[in-house]
């Protein structure tokens, strides 16, 4: 019976063994999730609150007072003009990111000089800044052309000197990793010339890196407020201006609206740009981007 109950025993003591074991990390994926679902919480619930007090018909009152339309149709009459303008401006901005920000970075990525990396530490500088910062700069230095200062393309230049490192970050990161030296060699022993070169082997390489730039250019451009705010004049009032405007009139239906109309414009755009360009591929030119940032400040 000795013999018989000994490997019994053998295996409740292995059992136990592996409970043990696995009971920390048991515990340690259940506080991972915790913490995980109640910081989506703490981000998400605001959000949500704010959808609803501008959907409602008193705030204080809650979802008991009714359901109304009529603050977004106060926010639409009042500042479509701002909707239209910022982008606008984020099309302008972007256009010339890309015919700048594109060889700017095919060219840092390509030259291993000392000189390109303090082209590009000097590129990112603005980033560094503070939006008031930069705008206070822009004023000073041309605030006195009066034409330019009050148009929309004085934002315009704000919005490309902030949101230019981004586009040049995304996409020579990317052609750092994507070998277009020895591609462009290889095309050139075609008979390919230099134009070609650029436009059938070096653009469709870079393509992660341009859509990643574009996504962080647009989303940056029509979200920018600190520096949009000391640009711009009361004919040159973007989205962000505008939301800033309805919460200091101190109806807070008025301001959630507007906070609804901000992500009706913006989210359809931000989930088209991350289809065309894959979002994997997308979110790793941003990450660079990013890095980029945070090496800098």
């Amino acid at each position: 019976m000795k013999l018989s109950a000994e490997p019994a025993r053998i295996e409740r003591s292995a059992a136990a063994a592996v409970a043990a074991r696995l009971a920390p990390r048991h515990l340690l994926a259940f506080g991972q999730w915790f913490v995980t679902f109640a910081l989506c919480a703490f981000l998400v619930v605001p959000v949500v609150m704010s959808v609803l007090a501008g959907l409602t018909v008193n705030y204080f009152r809650g979802v008991s007072s009714g359901l109304t339309l009529r603050w977004l149709a106060q926010v639409w009459s009042q500042y479509h003009g701002s909707v239209l303008l910022s982008f606008e401006v984020a099309a302008a901005t972007l256009a010339i990111t890309l015919v700048t920000g594109v060889p700017a970075a095919y060219a840092l990525a390509r030259s291993k000089t000392r000189l390109a990396r303090v082209v590009e530490e000097l590129l990112v500088l603005p980033i560094a800044l503070p939006g008031l910062a930069s705008a206070l700069a822009l004023i000073v230095v041309y605030g006195g052309f009066t034409a330019f200062r009050m148009s929309i393309a004085f934002i315009v230049v704000g919005h490309v000197v902030f949101t230019l490192p981004f586009m040049v970050r995304a996409v020579a990161a990317v052609a750092a990793s994507a070998d277009l030296r020895t591609l462009e060699e290889g095309a050139a022993s075609l008979g390919a010339t230099f134009v070609q070169r650029f436009f059938s082997v070096v653009l469709p390489n870079l393509q992660p890196g341009i859509v990643a730039g574009a996504l962080a250019v647009v989303t940056l451009s029509i979200g920018e407020f600190n520096l949009t705010w000391m640009l711009h004049t009361p004919e040159t009032k973007t989205l962000p201006v505008g939301l800033a405007d309805t919460y200091a009139s101190l109806r807070i239906e008025v301001g959630s609206a507007y906070t609804i109309l901000f992500f009706a414009m913006t989210m359809p755009l931000l989930v088209a740009m991350q289809r065309l360009g894959g979002q994997g591929e997308i979110m790793r030119g941003v990450d660079a981007a990013h890095r980029g940032k945070n090496q800098t400040e």
